[in-house]
C-alpha cells in the first residue's frame, strides 16, 4: 500500500486509532506506520493513536483529540469556558474530566490534561462545533461546577477575579437555576461554599 491510498482514505478521521486503520485496511502492515512518521507523514498522538501531519491545528482540533485518546471523558473546566468565552483568554491544553485516573499528556499534537471525577458525577454534557470538528464538552453551568468543585484555591472573590472568569458573559449564558439543580444534586459543603462565593461575585 501507497501512503497516498493511505491519506485519502484516512483523511476522513481528523485522528485515528490502529484499530480504524486496520478496519480501513483489513492485513495493514503496521510497520509502515514507523516508516511514514519517519518521513514526517503521520504524527503519532500517544500509544495507538496518529493523526496526518497536514493537518491545521486547531482547537477544536485538540478537543477532538482530547475525546478520543482517553475514554470516557468530556471536555471541561477552563478548556469549556474558554469555548463559551467565559474566560477571555485561550487555554494553551485541553483540560478534561473523566472517570478515569487523573492524567496528563504531552504530544506533538498538543498538551492533554484529566481530572478525576467520580462517576455519579460524570454528566452535564453536550456536543459542541468548534472549527468544524464536533467535540463532547461541559455545558457553561457544568464547567462552572467542574471548575468549582475541583479548584481548591477558591476560597474568596478575590480568587475568582485572579482566574478571570467573565462577570458579564457568566450572567449572559449561564442559567442560575440549571446551576442550582447540579448543586442539590452533587451535594457537596465545599461546593455550596464556592457557589454562594461565585454568586457573590457576579452580583457584586
Amino acid at each position: 500500500m501507497n501512503f497516498l491510498e493511505f491519506s485519502r482514505r484516512m483523511a476522513v478521521f481528523p485522528a485515528f486509532s490502529v484499530r480504524e486503520i486496520e478496519k480501513q485496511f483489513p492485513g495493514f502492515d503496521r510497520r509502515r506506520l514507523i516508516e511514514w512518521q519517519n518521513k514526517g507523514y503521520l504524527q503519532k498522538i500517544r500509544n495507538e493513536y496518529y493523526c496526518l501531519t497536514d493537518r491545521q491545528q486547531t482547537e477544536g482540533l485538540s478537543f477532538y483529540i482530547a475525546n478520543l485518546i482517553y475514554r470516557p471523558s468530556y471536555v471541561s473546566m477552563e478548556s469549556a469556558l474558554s469555548l463559551y468565552g467565559l474566560i477571555p483568554q485561550g487555554v494553551f491544553q485541553a483540560i478534561s474530566c473523566t472517570t478515569l485516573k487523573t492524567a496528563a499528556f504531552e504530544t506533538p499534537a498538543g498538551n492533554f490534561k484529566y481530572r478525576h471525577i467520580k462517576p455519579v458525577l460524570y454528566f452535564g454534557f453536550r456536543l459542541e462545533r468548534r472549527d468544524d470538528y464536533t467535540v463532547l464538552a461541559a455545558s457553561p453551568e457544568k464547567a462552572l461546577i467542574d471548575c468549582l468543585y475541583l479548584t481548591s484555591s477558591i476560597n474568596s472573590e478575590q480568587d475568582i477575579v485572579e482566574l478571570r472568569w467573565n462577570r458579564h458573559e457568566i450572567n449572559e449564558k449561564v442559567s442560575m437555576s440549571r446551576l442550582a439543580d447540579y448543586q442539590r444534586y452533587i451535594s457537596s459543603k465545599t461546593l455550596d461554599k464556592r457557589i454562594k462565593i461565585l454568586k457573590a461575585y457576579l452580583n457584586a
